[in-house]
């Protein structure tokens, strides 16, 4: 035994050293009880998916890509495009309008928004629809004075034109104030410190409120780009061969609803990701004066990934070399 230790008189006995804690991590169980249910959840609906015979996969797979869906898909694409860019134009003189300092300008912007938000699209796109029963010709000429040309209105107009019209209104009044809150948001100084140097109007709309303002603008007016997309599908009140009607065309005449709806529900699925997908960046590049390191996108991650999987492969497959002692060998 080792010789003990005698503590010289007057010394403090150093405190002896404290059990070990014990640490027990924090257990969450009732997210797992939620994560369990909501994975059995989904099972069960993937596993009616793969073995209810209403789905009837074969008669979805014969359609989903055939030519007269693919042209209703083509039609659905023209009246968003049309109405999106023609709806955010007008919607953007509108705001500008209801910002002025004229109060006529404000008071027919008001208006325009009261009215045609308050309005249905489903009333404006059969009332455009029959604008020939309300006026027969439209022309050119004096205000309350004669009119110098004038073409019948089914001719001018036409049932897409229509649609367009009614899409275009409707979506106007929303965009207006969707742009609107934008401009709010940008912060007043800014546009007097531009007014003191001197910079005319519309360039401070143009270099200075408008690129901050998309920063606002953009998630909202993703949402109604994606909301106009599947409004669309009123326009089957026209007899318009976009995909919603010509769906309906082709299960009343075969009586398979199901896999025919199952179609339009996936293409509308593809359109909107699509949408969705095309946001993202936009809002990336709008992003770049306040976050000067955004985090990778899916395909910047995608590309890490690969890089990583292919560095462990080389390093994987190099030889191992025991390295040589460089003292010698005693």
């Amino acid at each position: 035994m080792p010789p003990a230790v005698e503590t010289p008189r007057g010394a403090q006995t150093p405190p002896a050293a404290p059990d070990p804690l014990t640490v027990v991590p924090t257990r969450h169980y009732a997210r797992w009880v939620a994560a369990a249910a909501a994975i059995v959840v989904v099972a069960q609906f993937l596993h009616g998916l793969a073995t209810n015979p209403v789905w009837e996969w074969d008669v979805f797979r014969a359609y989903v890509l055939s030519e007269t869906i693919l042209q209703a898909v083509w039609v659905t694409l023209q009246l968003t495009f049309y109405a999106t860019a023609l709806g955010f134009v007008l919607g953007t003189v509108l705001a500008f309008m209801r910002l002025s300092r004229n109060p006529v300008l404000q008071t027919v912007a008001w208006t325009y928004i009261w009215i045609f938000r308050s309005i249905p699209v489903i009333v404006q796109l059969v009332f455009w629809f029959n604008l020939s029963a309300l006026y027969e010709r439209l022309g050119v000429g004096i205000p309350f004075g004669p009119v110098f040309w004038s073409v019948d209105s089914d001719s001018l107009i036409g049932t897409i034109g229509a649609a367009v019209i009614g899409l275009t209104l409707h979506q106007a009044a929303y965009a207006a104030e969707i742009v609107r809150g934008g401009v709010i948001a940008v912060d007043q100084g800014q546009l007097e410190a531009a007014a003191a140097l001197g910079i005319p109007r519309l360039r401070q709309i143009r270099r200075i409120v408008l690129p901050q303002a998309m920063r606002a603008i953009l998630p909202t007016a993703g949402n109604e780009v994606i909301g106009l997309l599947k409004g669309t599908s009123l326009v089957y009140v026209m007899a318009i061969g976009e995909l919603f009607y010509q769906v309906q065309v082709v299960y009343g005449r075969n009586g398979r609803v199901i896999p025919l709806l199952l179609v339009a529900t996936a293409w509308y699925v593809v359109l909107t990701s699509l949408l969705s997908i095309g946001q993202y960046y936009v809002e990336r590049h709008f992003a770049r004066g306040t976050d000067r390191t955004p985090p990778p996108t899916p395909v910047e991650r995608a590309r890490r990934l690969a890089r990583t999987l292919r560095t462990r492969a080389a390093q994987r497959d190099r030889p191992f070399t025991v390295p040589e002692p460089s003292g010698g060998v005693r």
